[in-house]
């Protein structure tokens, strides 16, 4: 679905009053407001969550969401949620989002293995798989994945269980990479990024716990930057 002309200048002239409305209702919420999160499952349980734990134990009360960015970036527009880690750019009204991290893509399999081995993949269409083949080998990839599974911690298990190989983001495998449970089987002079934004509603960032949630992340995933 996509709002017609007439919605989207609605949508124009009622964002100035929402964010007032959000900054009114933020003086008067409990200082103890329960912050709303969203962003893609692997990457805030892997990173994000750890690096969050310090505000937790402080008091920080915390509800996560998680999915795809499109979804999650309509939820944050309508209000359901204060911020959300998103993998694409949002272009959304009364949205703001800052880049805050790079996503490096590996090719990997369990040891002995090679790149005409099945292919394990997060989802029929390749996404994932697409985007390192055309910036690392130049073309499309022509395979069909044997294993499709749509969370890149069930990716992993299979690739590390010898089913087959994969493009996994780097702070996923970094751990089997070490141990020598996984081995890359390319090594690009450049090896494929995606950019992260940390997005927020315009009046929800005035919002003390969500201003030190984001404040807190930009710093924290800055500091890394590349995972």
């Amino acid at each position: 679905m996509a709002p017609t002309p007439a919605a989207d200048e609605l949508a124009r002239r009622v964002a100035p009053g929402l964010d007032s409305l959000d900054e009114v209702v933020a003086s008067e919420l409990p200082s103890d407001e329960a912050v709303h999160l969203g962003g893609p499952a692997e990457f805030l349980s892997e990173v994000v969550m750890p690096m969050l734990a310090p505000l937790v134990r402080d008091g920080l009360r915390l509800r996560v969401t998680l999915g795809l960015s499109d979804d999650l970036l309509a939820g944050l527009a309508a209000g359901r949620l204060d911020l959300v880690l998103s993998t694409i750019r949002p272009r959304l009204r009364g949205v703001q989002s800052d880049p805050v991290y790079d996503e490096e893509f590996l090719l990997v399999a369990a040891p002995g293995a090679g790149p005409a081995e099945p292919l394990v993949a997060y989802a029929e269409d390749l996404p994932i798989v697409r985007r390192y083949w055309r910036s690392v080998f130049g073309r499309r990839p022509s395979m069909a994945a044997q294993v499709v599974m749509p969370d890149l911690r069930g990716v992993l298990s299979a690739v590390r269980a010898g089913m087959g190989v994969s493009v996994l983001p780097a702070y996923l495998c970094r751990r089997d990479l070490e141990a020598g449970t996984l081995v890359t089987l390319a090594e690009p002079e450049e090896p494929p990024i995606n950019t992260g934004y940390l997005a927020v509603r315009s009046g929800a960032r005035t919002r003390p716990a969500v201003g030190r949630v984001r404040d807190h992340l930009v710093r924290e995933l800055r500091a890394v930057r590349s995972f």
